[in-house]
């Protein structure tokens, strides 16, 4: 008898430890992730997150690295919005694949590059590169703390415009702000401002989870 392969869902993501774990989980979901979940799940953080960062559009004149990149949901909205060139980066190569295969209505691919990269290690990307930042979906349970920002400033252009989602619980358990606070003294980045954004619609038929809400931090490197 052929047993039912399990369905993942967010618990898998949210109970992540290690880099390997996300590795092995996303090497898995790549290929069912836009229909298992963000089109199931009604989950909309990648589009609200979109929509802070282009409310700054105007101020950005270059590249923007997508961080946490997935399958690219995050690139198709920019780039249906008029953002020329994004790079996508990610540890899971299966989701990258995905990202590569996304394409605009001009039928050109939707990343200019990809980067298969562990954000907890150095990146292999030289400092001041990039006119934005975005991140959805990166900065949550079982995934990313605090500590990777400084790659994320450092490879970002001074003035870059940076809309990072953080999900509230895990904002305040891994004090974030705290470590926001100190780049601002440091000069690194401006002072943030905390936009809350759901994470799912409120048409979302998860229980448990249909009430989450993420800050999206957004603010400029000095």
């Amino acid at each position: 008898m052929v047993t039912k392969k399990r369905k993942l869902n967010v618990e898998d993501a949210y109970a992540l430890k290690t880099p390997d774990d996300s590795i092995r989980l996303y090497g898995e979901w790549a290929s069912t992730y836009d229909s298992d979940f963000v089109g199931s799940s009604a989950y909309v953080l990648y589009r609200h997150i979109a929509e802070v960062f282009l409310h700054e559009q105007s101020s950005i004149n270059g590249a923007v690295l997508d961080v946490g990149c997935g399958t690219g949901v995050v690139g198709e909205c920019l780039r249906a919005c008029g953002v020329a060139e994004v790079d996508g980066i990610d540890i899971s190569q299966p989701m990258l694949a995905e990202a590569a295969r996304k394409t605009t209505g001009n039928d050109d691919r939707v990343y200019r590059k990809l980067i298969a990269a562990d954000l907890t290690k150095k990146l292999d990307i030289a400092d001041n590169q990039y006119a934005g930042l975005i991140s959805a979906g990166t900065f949550t349970h079982g995934h990313l703390g605090p500590d990777p920002l400084d790659e994320l400033w450092r490879v970002a252009a001074p003035g870059a415009i940076c809309a990072i989602g953080i999900r509230s619980t895990h904002f305040e358990s891994l004090k974030f702000g705290e470590k926001l606070s100190d780049d601002v003294q440091k000069r690194i980045i401006t002072k943030p401002k905390l936009v809350e954004v759901r994470i799912y619609s409120e048409e979302a038929d998860n229980s448990e989870h249909a009430d989450d809400k993420a800050c999206v931090v957004v603010c400029q490197t000095v």
